[in-house]
């Protein structure tokens, strides 16, 4: 049951930087939803966030006794990718509703497994795709699906920032590597905004020599739609930073840049040019942790079905180790015709205030 005032209680999982930077402090922006408990590998983050946000911390050894013990409605599972099922799959058997960040996993095994974990008992699993509730980008679906750029017939993105060498995203081969990590992001939103699934996947992949990671430093990839569409981008651990997408349609373009990102000052506008005519359209800037928890406690609580669900992230996933086997034969992957009925929809919009970074959090901290 949810707490006495009705709002969804939720353990945190994995408290790296995302978890204490962005997600613990977005959950008090929500109407619905509370902290209750905190598990970590590390005892000493275990008792300094209880302190921080009077609730318990758990250790990795103690996640089964938390998910007995009746004190937490859901999990954030905010841990490696590499580890999401092994906390994903026993809460959703044991009744608790999981808001699980992206990628769902690091195979598609597994991404299969969790979503099915889900199906089998009845608790709702919700990927973590905070864009799917925040009004820039769901300005863009809207736009699209209005018309006002006639068919979309391509979509392009740049999408890259310099990680440290010592980053365990460096260190552990493709599926901590750029592709799933961002590429995630032009994957989800072209098979949003094209509404299908892509039938044939290319992708190119490099190292920087000098950098020596432990994965592909950049990645470009190649998408082929039905209706003779096309999706084309680039992600990076070994460039500048950039955050940049481009739809482009039979009779108009939109380009948001940033278009992923969030904080400070990050808003999701975008540049809607028709006949010659180029028009801003701005968007607030908001709480994207906030807003998916809230909309995700929303569905509990009104025994709704989130709409990024397992099935949507096993699409993307589906993508990701396509794109796997496209860099290490070095031949384009076919994929089977797929549909999905539901997309993103206008009342998962959310438009809570930012919350801003406590000084506590190292900004240097990666996730567990």
């Amino acid at each position: 049951m949810p707490s006495a005032e009705g709002k969804i209680r939720y353990a945190v999982v994995g408290a790296g930087w995302i978890a204490q930077g962005a997600f613990m402090p977005g959950v008090g922006q929500t109407s619905n939803s509370v902290l209750a408990a905190v598990v970590t590998g590390d005892a000493e983050k275990a008792k300094g966030l209880g302190e921080r946000y009077g609730i318990k911390g758990y250790g990795y050894e103690d996640y089964a006794a938390l998910l007995a013990s009746g004190e937490v409605d859901a999990v954030y599972v905010a841990t490696p990718n590499f580890r999401h099922r092994e906390f994903a799959e026993p809460a959703l058997k044991a009744g608790i509703h999981v808001l699980l960040e992206k990628p769902m996993a690091a195979s598609l095994a597994d991404a299969e497994a969790i979503a099915a974990a889900a199906k089998a008992s009845g608790a709702k699993l919700m990927v973590a795709y905070r864009l799917h509730c925040e009004p820039g980008t769901l300005a863009i679906v809207a736009a699209i699906r209005a018309g006002e750029i006639g068919t979309p017939r391509f979509f392009t993105s740049t999408f890259s920032q310099t990680v440290k060498a010592s980053n365990h995203r460096a260190l552990n081969g493709y599926w901590a590597g750029p592709v799933p990590d961002m590429g995630t992001y032009p994957i989800n939103a072209v098979r949003n905004f094209f509404e299908a699934e892509p039938l044939r996947v290319m992708a190119f992949a490099s190292r920087v020599p000098e950098r020596d990671l432990g994965c592909d430093d950049t990645v470009s990839v190649i998408l082929t739609f039905p209706e003779g569409r096309s999706a084309s981008f680039t992600v990076s651990y070994s460039a500048d930073s950039i955050d940049r997408l481009h739809v482009v349609g039979s009779e108009g373009v939109i380009e948001a840049s940033p278009a992923f990102g969030f904080g400070e000052g990050t808003s999701i506008d975008f540049r809607l040019t028709r006949g010659g005519d180029t028009e801003e359209r701005k968007a607030p800037v908001v709480d994207h942790f906030g807003g998916e928890t809230e909309y995700f406690s929303d569905c509990i609580l009104n025994d709704r079905e989130p709409e990024p669900d397992g099935e949507e992230g096993v699409l993307d996933m589906i993508v990701l180790d396509a794109i796997d086997r496209a860099i290490v034969t070095g031949l384009p992957h076919e994929l089977p015709p797929r549909s999905r009925p539901r997309r993103i929809e206008a009342e998962q919009r959310r438009k809570l205030p930012l919350v801003a970074v406590p000084d506590f959090v190292n900004t240097d901290v990666p996730m567990e």
